[in-house]
Protein backbone atom coordinates (compact mmCIF):
# COMPACT_ATOMS: atom_id res chain seq x y z
CA UNK A 1 0.00 0.00 0.00
CA UNK A 2 1.00 3.73 0.12
CA UNK A 3 1.01 6.67 2.00
CA UNK A 4 0.54 9.83 0.40
CA UNK A 5 1.69 13.09 2.07
CA UNK A 6 -0.47 15.78 0.76
CA UNK A 7 0.34 18.95 -0.27
CA UNK A 8 -1.82 21.18 1.74
CA UNK A 9 -0.55 22.93 4.98
CA UNK A 10 -3.23 22.78 7.68
CA UNK A 11 -4.27 24.88 10.78
CA UNK A 12 -6.73 23.35 13.25
CA UNK A 13 -8.62 25.65 14.77
CA UNK A 14 -11.70 26.40 17.45
CA UNK A 15 -14.65 29.11 17.19
CA UNK A 16 -17.03 29.12 20.28
CA UNK A 17 -21.13 28.51 19.47
CA UNK A 18 -21.84 32.68 20.67
CA UNK A 19 -18.86 33.88 18.12
CA UNK A 20 -19.10 31.96 15.22
CA UNK A 21 -21.43 35.12 13.48
CA UNK A 22 -18.02 36.72 13.46
CA UNK A 23 -16.76 34.05 11.31
CA UNK A 24 -19.32 32.92 8.93
CA UNK A 25 -18.53 35.65 6.02
CA UNK A 26 -15.26 33.44 5.43
CA UNK A 27 -16.87 30.12 6.39
CA UNK A 28 -19.63 30.35 3.63
CA UNK A 29 -16.34 31.93 1.10
CA UNK A 30 -14.52 28.21 1.80
CA UNK A 31 -17.74 25.63 1.61
CA UNK A 32 -19.48 27.48 -0.96
CA UNK A 33 -17.05 29.58 -3.24
CA UNK A 34 -13.93 27.81 -3.05
CA UNK A 35 -15.17 24.97 -6.11
CA UNK A 36 -13.96 24.09 -9.48
CA UNK A 37 -16.49 26.49 -10.93
CA UNK A 38 -17.25 29.84 -10.37
CA UNK A 39 -20.27 30.74 -8.12
CA UNK A 40 -21.61 33.88 -7.47
CA UNK A 41 -24.04 35.31 -4.70
CA UNK A 42 -26.11 38.60 -5.51
CA UNK A 43 -28.95 40.17 -4.51
CA UNK A 44 -31.97 40.30 -6.89
CA UNK A 45 -35.49 41.80 -5.96
CA UNK A 46 -35.29 41.12 -2.42
CA UNK A 47 -34.03 37.68 -2.64
CA UNK A 48 -30.70 36.73 -2.49
CA UNK A 49 -29.06 34.67 -5.49
CA UNK A 50 -26.57 31.75 -5.87
CA UNK A 51 -25.28 32.05 -9.59
CA UNK A 52 -22.88 29.02 -10.95
CA UNK A 53 -20.81 29.56 -14.07
CA UNK A 54 -21.21 26.06 -15.74
CA UNK A 55 -18.37 25.01 -18.55
CA UNK A 56 -21.04 26.07 -21.32
CA UNK A 57 -20.83 29.42 -19.65
CA UNK A 58 -24.38 29.37 -18.75
CA UNK A 59 -25.36 31.01 -15.73
CA UNK A 60 -27.56 29.12 -13.42
CA UNK A 61 -29.89 30.39 -10.05
CA UNK A 62 -31.89 29.51 -7.41
CA UNK A 63 -32.88 31.30 -4.77
CA UNK A 64 -30.69 30.93 -1.21
CA UNK A 65 -32.38 33.05 1.06
CA UNK A 66 -34.48 35.85 1.68
CA UNK A 67 -33.00 39.53 2.82
CA UNK A 68 -36.17 41.80 3.43
CA UNK A 69 -35.27 44.25 5.71
CA UNK A 70 -31.81 43.11 5.99
CA UNK A 71 -28.56 46.04 6.95
CA UNK A 72 -26.59 46.56 3.85
CA UNK A 73 -22.43 46.56 4.34
CA UNK A 74 -21.05 47.87 0.64
CA UNK A 75 -17.44 46.27 -0.54
CA UNK A 76 -15.61 47.39 -4.32
CA UNK A 77 -17.58 47.47 -7.07
CA UNK A 78 -17.36 45.12 -9.55
CA UNK A 79 -15.79 44.71 -12.80
CA UNK A 80 -17.67 45.81 -16.42
CA UNK A 81 -16.23 42.18 -17.49
CA UNK A 82 -18.85 40.77 -14.53
CA UNK A 83 -21.97 42.46 -15.56
CA UNK A 84 -23.08 40.92 -19.05
CA UNK A 85 -24.18 37.82 -16.45
CA UNK A 86 -26.08 39.62 -14.28
CA UNK A 87 -29.94 39.57 -13.92
CA UNK A 88 -32.53 39.01 -11.21
CA UNK A 89 -34.59 35.43 -11.41
CA UNK A 90 -36.92 36.71 -13.18
CA UNK A 91 -34.56 38.11 -16.33
CA UNK A 92 -34.60 41.75 -15.41
CA UNK A 93 -31.24 44.03 -15.58
CA UNK A 94 -29.91 44.82 -12.55
CA UNK A 95 -27.55 47.39 -11.32
CA UNK A 96 -23.64 45.97 -11.00
CA UNK A 97 -22.96 43.94 -8.14
CA UNK A 98 -20.66 44.75 -5.48
CA UNK A 99 -17.50 42.78 -4.17
CA UNK A 100 -17.38 41.93 -0.38
CA UNK A 101 -21.10 43.19 0.42
CA UNK A 102 -22.66 41.37 3.49
CA UNK A 103 -26.05 41.35 4.13
CA UNK A 104 -27.11 40.84 8.02
CA UNK A 105 -31.20 40.00 8.24
CA UNK A 106 -32.39 38.21 11.15
CA UNK A 107 -29.11 37.98 12.77
CA UNK A 108 -27.93 35.86 9.92
CA UNK A 109 -24.62 36.96 7.31
CA UNK A 110 -25.09 36.57 3.93
CA UNK A 111 -22.36 36.93 0.98
CA UNK A 112 -22.98 38.63 -2.26
CA UNK A 113 -19.50 38.08 -4.00
CA UNK A 114 -18.41 38.44 -7.30
CA UNK A 115 -16.00 35.53 -8.98
CA UNK A 116 -12.63 35.96 -6.87
CA UNK A 117 -13.20 32.78 -5.37
CA UNK A 118 -10.53 31.50 -2.73
CA UNK A 119 -7.72 29.32 -3.38
CA UNK A 120 -8.62 26.94 -0.12
CA UNK A 121 -8.33 23.20 -1.21
CA UNK A 122 -8.75 21.74 1.96
CA UNK A 123 -11.83 22.53 4.51
CA UNK A 124 -13.64 20.82 7.24
CA UNK A 125 -16.28 22.18 9.62
CA UNK A 126 -17.22 20.54 12.65
CA UNK A 127 -19.89 21.49 15.00
CA UNK A 128 -20.15 19.95 18.35
CA UNK A 129 -22.05 20.84 21.84
CA UNK A 130 -18.87 22.83 22.69
CA UNK A 131 -17.80 24.40 19.78
CA UNK A 132 -16.92 24.86 15.88
CA UNK A 133 -13.75 22.62 14.98
CA UNK A 134 -12.37 24.12 11.51
CA UNK A 135 -9.63 22.50 9.79
CA UNK A 136 -8.02 24.68 6.70
CA UNK A 137 -5.06 25.15 4.34
CA UNK A 138 -3.18 28.12 4.72
CA UNK A 139 -5.31 29.80 1.81
CA UNK A 140 -7.71 29.34 2.86
CA UNK A 141 -7.20 30.19 6.50
CA UNK A 142 -6.63 33.56 5.54
CA UNK A 143 -10.35 33.85 4.61
CA UNK A 144 -10.88 34.11 8.68
CA UNK A 145 -10.56 37.26 10.58
CA UNK A 146 -7.89 37.62 12.99
CA UNK A 147 -9.87 37.76 16.52
CA UNK A 148 -9.33 36.56 19.86
CA UNK A 149 -12.45 34.45 19.58
CA UNK A 150 -10.44 31.97 17.26
CA UNK A 151 -8.14 29.67 19.26
CA UNK A 152 -5.47 28.08 16.91
CA UNK A 153 -3.32 24.93 17.70
CA UNK A 154 0.12 25.90 18.06
CA UNK A 155 1.59 24.05 15.22
CA UNK A 156 1.04 23.42 11.25
CA UNK A 157 -0.29 20.17 10.32
CA UNK A 158 0.17 17.66 7.33
CA UNK A 159 -2.21 14.98 6.42
CA UNK A 160 -1.62 11.80 5.37
CA UNK A 161 -3.78 9.55 3.38
CA UNK A 162 -3.35 5.92 2.94
CA UNK A 163 -4.25 4.36 -0.58
CA UNK A 164 -4.49 0.84 -1.48
CA UNK A 165 -3.75 0.11 -5.27
CA UNK A 166 -2.45 3.44 -6.34
CA UNK A 167 -3.62 6.56 -7.63
CA UNK A 168 -5.21 9.67 -5.26
CA UNK A 169 -7.87 9.30 -2.36
CA UNK A 170 -10.57 10.39 -4.59
CA UNK A 171 -10.24 7.10 -6.56
CA UNK A 172 -9.51 4.24 -3.81
CA UNK A 173 -11.57 2.42 -1.39
CA UNK A 174 -12.08 3.69 1.52
CA UNK A 175 -9.64 2.11 4.23
CA UNK A 176 -11.79 3.31 7.14
CA UNK A 177 -9.84 3.79 10.71
CA UNK A 178 -9.85 0.07 11.86
CA UNK A 179 -8.40 -0.89 8.93
CA UNK A 180 -5.41 1.78 9.59
CA UNK A 181 -5.24 0.63 12.90
CA UNK A 182 -2.11 -1.39 12.93
CA UNK A 183 -0.18 -0.53 10.19
CA UNK A 184 -0.30 3.13 10.81
CA UNK A 185 -2.15 4.48 14.32
CA UNK A 186 -0.76 2.01 16.69
CA UNK A 187 3.02 2.37 15.40
CA UNK A 188 2.88 6.21 15.76
CA UNK A 189 1.27 6.48 19.10
CA UNK A 190 4.34 3.86 19.76
CA UNK A 191 6.80 6.94 18.82
CA UNK A 192 4.52 8.90 21.17
CA UNK A 193 3.46 11.23 18.15
CA UNK A 194 0.18 12.71 18.00
CA UNK A 195 -2.41 12.00 15.44
CA UNK A 196 -5.67 13.91 14.66
CA UNK A 197 -8.38 11.82 12.60
CA UNK A 198 -10.66 13.04 9.87
CA UNK A 199 -12.75 10.59 8.20
CA UNK A 200 -15.30 11.57 5.12
CA UNK A 201 -16.97 9.92 3.53
CA UNK A 202 -14.18 9.12 0.60
CA UNK A 203 -11.34 8.24 2.94
CA UNK A 204 -9.72 8.76 5.94
CA UNK A 205 -7.29 11.23 6.32
CA UNK A 206 -4.40 11.40 9.07
CA UNK A 207 -3.29 14.63 10.36
CA UNK A 208 0.02 14.92 11.63
CA UNK A 209 2.57 18.06 13.11
CA UNK A 210 4.92 18.95 10.70
CA UNK A 211 7.87 18.87 12.73
CA UNK A 212 6.81 15.17 13.05
CA UNK A 213 7.23 14.20 9.43
CA UNK A 214 10.94 12.85 9.91
CA UNK A 215 9.60 10.47 12.33
CA UNK A 216 6.45 9.80 10.75
CA UNK A 217 8.14 8.70 7.40
CA UNK A 218 10.76 6.64 9.19
CA UNK A 219 8.24 4.66 11.48
CA UNK A 220 6.05 3.70 8.74
CA UNK A 221 9.05 3.14 6.14
CA UNK A 222 8.80 -0.27 5.97
CA UNK A 223 4.61 -0.81 5.78
CA UNK A 224 4.56 1.43 3.07
CA UNK A 225 5.48 3.13 -0.11
CA UNK A 226 5.66 6.69 1.06
CA UNK A 227 5.00 9.47 -1.75
CA UNK A 228 4.28 12.84 -1.40
CA UNK A 229 1.81 15.42 -3.22
CA UNK A 230 4.01 18.34 -5.01
CA UNK A 231 1.71 20.52 -7.57
CA UNK A 232 -0.59 17.73 -7.68
CA UNK A 233 1.59 15.43 -8.72
CA UNK A 234 2.75 12.44 -6.70
CA UNK A 235 6.56 11.77 -6.63
CA UNK A 236 8.65 9.61 -4.48
CA UNK A 237 9.14 11.08 -0.57
CA UNK A 238 12.78 12.62 -0.25
CA UNK A 239 14.56 10.79 2.49
CA UNK A 240 13.84 13.54 5.06
CA UNK A 241 16.28 11.73 8.00
CA UNK A 242 15.80 11.60 11.44
CA UNK A 243 18.59 12.89 14.42
CA UNK A 244 20.23 10.35 15.98
CA UNK A 245 18.94 8.14 19.08
CA UNK A 246 15.84 6.68 17.35
CA UNK A 247 14.89 3.56 19.22
CA UNK A 248 12.01 1.44 18.38
CA UNK A 249 9.71 1.03 21.09
CA UNK A 250 8.40 -1.99 22.60
CA UNK A 251 4.57 -2.54 21.84
CA UNK A 252 2.48 -1.71 24.57
CA UNK A 253 -1.03 -2.21 25.58
CA UNK A 254 -3.24 0.55 25.68
CA UNK A 255 -6.54 0.47 27.90
CA UNK A 256 -8.79 3.30 27.10
CA UNK A 257 -8.20 6.04 29.49
CA UNK A 258 -10.72 9.05 29.15
CA UNK A 259 -14.79 9.02 29.73
CA UNK A 260 -17.26 7.24 26.96
CA UNK A 261 -20.43 8.49 26.36
CA UNK A 262 -22.64 7.57 23.29
CA UNK A 263 -25.49 10.04 22.11
CA UNK A 264 -28.78 8.68 21.79
CA UNK A 265 -28.59 10.05 17.95
CA UNK A 266 -28.23 7.91 14.82
CA UNK A 267 -25.71 9.47 12.00
CA UNK A 268 -25.56 8.92 8.29
CA UNK A 269 -22.14 9.47 6.43
CA UNK A 270 -22.55 11.16 3.28
CA UNK A 271 -21.88 13.24 0.31
CA UNK A 272 -23.31 15.20 -2.60
CA UNK A 273 -21.87 16.32 -6.34
CA UNK A 274 -20.69 19.74 -6.01
CA UNK A 275 -22.93 20.57 -8.75
CA UNK A 276 -26.01 20.30 -6.83
CA UNK A 277 -24.41 22.65 -3.80
CA UNK A 278 -26.56 25.58 -5.37
CA UNK A 279 -30.04 23.70 -4.60
CA UNK A 280 -29.03 23.09 -1.03
CA UNK A 281 -26.83 26.38 -0.35
CA UNK A 282 -29.95 27.90 1.89
CA UNK A 283 -30.59 24.46 3.51
CA UNK A 284 -26.72 23.95 4.42
CA UNK A 285 -25.92 27.53 5.50
CA UNK A 286 -28.94 27.23 7.95
CA UNK A 287 -27.79 23.46 9.30
CA UNK A 288 -24.08 24.69 9.72
CA UNK A 289 -24.81 28.34 11.17
CA UNK A 290 -28.64 29.18 11.71
CA UNK A 291 -30.33 26.53 13.57
CA UNK A 292 -29.70 24.21 16.82
CA UNK A 293 -30.50 21.16 14.83
CA UNK A 294 -33.65 19.25 15.04
CA UNK A 295 -34.03 17.10 17.99
CA UNK A 296 -35.54 13.32 17.96
CA UNK A 297 -39.32 13.80 18.35
CA UNK A 298 -39.57 10.49 20.10
CA UNK A 299 -36.94 11.77 22.68
CA UNK A 300 -38.48 13.65 26.02
CA UNK A 301 -36.44 15.79 28.73
CA UNK A 302 -33.24 17.72 28.84
CA UNK A 303 -31.04 14.34 29.42
CA UNK A 304 -32.14 12.82 26.29
CA UNK A 305 -28.89 12.23 25.53
CA UNK A 306 -29.41 13.92 22.19
CA UNK A 307 -26.29 16.03 20.93
CA UNK A 308 -25.80 18.63 18.31
CA UNK A 309 -22.91 17.73 15.90
CA UNK A 310 -22.49 18.14 12.32
CA UNK A 311 -19.37 17.94 9.83
CA UNK A 312 -19.14 19.85 6.37
CA UNK A 313 -15.73 18.68 4.29
CA UNK A 314 -14.74 19.86 1.27
CA UNK A 315 -11.70 18.64 -0.40
CA UNK A 316 -9.80 18.61 -3.24
CA UNK A 317 -13.65 19.31 -4.79
CA UNK A 318 -15.44 16.61 -3.08
CA UNK A 319 -18.02 16.96 -0.31
CA UNK A 320 -18.34 14.76 3.05
CA UNK A 321 -21.43 15.35 5.18
CA UNK A 322 -21.84 13.62 8.60
CA UNK A 323 -25.27 14.20 10.05
CA UNK A 324 -27.71 12.93 12.29
CA UNK A 325 -30.81 11.39 10.68
CA UNK A 326 -33.52 14.47 11.54
CA UNK A 327 -30.83 16.34 9.90
CA UNK A 328 -31.25 14.01 7.00
CA UNK A 329 -34.80 14.22 6.85
CA UNK A 330 -34.63 18.38 5.99
CA UNK A 331 -32.42 17.34 2.66
CA UNK A 332 -33.41 15.88 -1.09
CA UNK A 333 -33.38 12.33 -0.74
CA UNK A 334 -32.05 12.33 -4.55
CA UNK A 335 -29.21 15.02 -3.93
CA UNK A 336 -27.46 12.87 -1.55
CA UNK A 337 -25.12 9.65 -1.57
CA UNK A 338 -25.84 6.70 0.73
CA UNK A 339 -25.02 3.13 0.42
CA UNK A 340 -27.56 0.87 -0.97
CA UNK A 341 -28.00 -0.76 2.88
CA UNK A 342 -28.61 2.49 3.76
CA UNK A 343 -26.88 1.96 6.93
CA UNK A 344 -26.58 4.23 9.81
CA UNK A 345 -23.98 5.01 13.17
CA UNK A 346 -23.51 5.35 16.08
CA UNK A 347 -21.37 7.81 18.07
CA UNK A 348 -18.93 7.08 20.67
CA UNK A 349 -17.55 10.42 22.53
CA UNK A 350 -14.41 10.27 23.97
CA UNK A 351 -13.46 12.46 26.70
CA UNK A 352 -14.43 14.17 29.85
CA UNK A 353 -12.30 17.25 29.94
CA UNK A 354 -10.62 18.86 26.97
CA UNK A 355 -8.25 16.48 25.36
CA UNK A 356 -5.87 18.57 23.81
CA UNK A 357 -3.13 17.78 21.14
CA UNK A 358 -0.19 16.87 22.61
CA UNK A 359 -1.37 13.61 24.71
CA UNK A 360 -0.27 10.63 22.36
CA UNK A 361 -2.18 7.15 21.85
CA UNK A 362 -5.85 8.38 22.04
CA UNK A 363 -7.26 7.36 18.80
CA UNK A 364 -4.90 3.98 18.91
CA UNK A 365 -6.77 3.44 22.10
CA UNK A 366 -10.47 2.96 20.04
CA UNK A 367 -9.27 2.12 17.35
CA UNK A 368 -7.36 -1.49 18.21
CA UNK A 369 -10.33 -2.58 20.02
CA UNK A 370 -12.65 -1.98 17.15
CA UNK A 371 -9.98 -3.39 14.72
CA UNK A 372 -9.75 -6.76 16.66
CA UNK A 373 -13.22 -7.04 16.23
CA UNK A 374 -13.40 -6.04 12.54
CA UNK A 375 -15.95 -3.57 13.35
CA UNK A 376 -15.55 -0.63 11.07
CA UNK A 377 -15.87 2.70 12.11
CA UNK A 378 -15.22 6.51 11.26
CA UNK A 379 -13.23 8.28 13.52
CA UNK A 380 -13.38 12.33 13.67
CA UNK A 381 -11.15 14.46 16.07
CA UNK A 382 -12.34 18.33 17.02
CA UNK A 383 -10.47 20.93 19.20
CA UNK A 384 -12.06 19.40 22.89
CA UNK A 385 -13.03 16.16 22.19
CA UNK A 386 -13.29 12.59 19.63
CA UNK A 387 -15.78 11.12 17.81
CA UNK A 388 -15.89 7.31 16.83
CA UNK A 389 -18.93 6.44 14.74
CA UNK A 390 -19.56 2.57 14.42
CA UNK A 391 -22.33 0.70 12.71
CA UNK A 392 -25.62 1.04 14.53
CA UNK A 393 -26.04 -2.44 15.45
CA UNK A 394 -22.58 -3.09 16.75
CA UNK A 395 -22.83 -0.43 19.46
CA UNK A 396 -23.59 -2.58 22.40
CA UNK A 397 -20.95 -4.69 21.94
CA UNK A 398 -18.12 -1.63 20.67
CA UNK A 399 -18.94 -0.01 24.44
CA UNK A 400 -18.78 -3.20 26.08
CA UNK A 401 -15.40 -3.94 24.19
CA UNK A 402 -14.24 -0.56 25.34
CA UNK A 403 -15.79 -0.30 28.70
CA UNK A 404 -13.41 -3.65 29.38
CA UNK A 405 -10.66 -2.07 28.05
CA UNK A 406 -11.29 0.94 30.38
CA UNK A 407 -11.31 -0.95 32.90
CA UNK A 408 -7.78 -2.80 32.69
CA UNK A 409 -6.16 0.71 33.14
CA UNK A 410 -7.02 0.20 36.89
Amino acid sequence: MELHILEHRLQVASVAKESIPLFTYGLIKLAFLSSKTSPSIFVAGGQLQFVQKSQSALYRMCSVGSIQGAEQREGQAAGPSQLAAWGSSSGEHLSPPRLGRVWVADQCHILCLSVVLPRCKFFSLTETPEDYTIIVDEEGFLELPSSEHLSVADATWLALNVVSGGGSFSSSQPIGVTKIAKSVIAPLADQNISVFMLSTYQTDFILVRERDLPFVTHTLSSEFTILRVVNGETVAAENLGITNGFVKPKMVQRPVIHPLSSPSNSFCVTSLDPDTLPAVATLLMDVMFYSNGVKDPMATGDDCGHIRFFSFSLIEGYISLVMDVQTQQRFPSNLLFTSASGELWKMVRIGGQPLGFDECGIVAQISEPLAAADIPAYYISTFKFDHALVPEENISGVISALKVSQAEKH
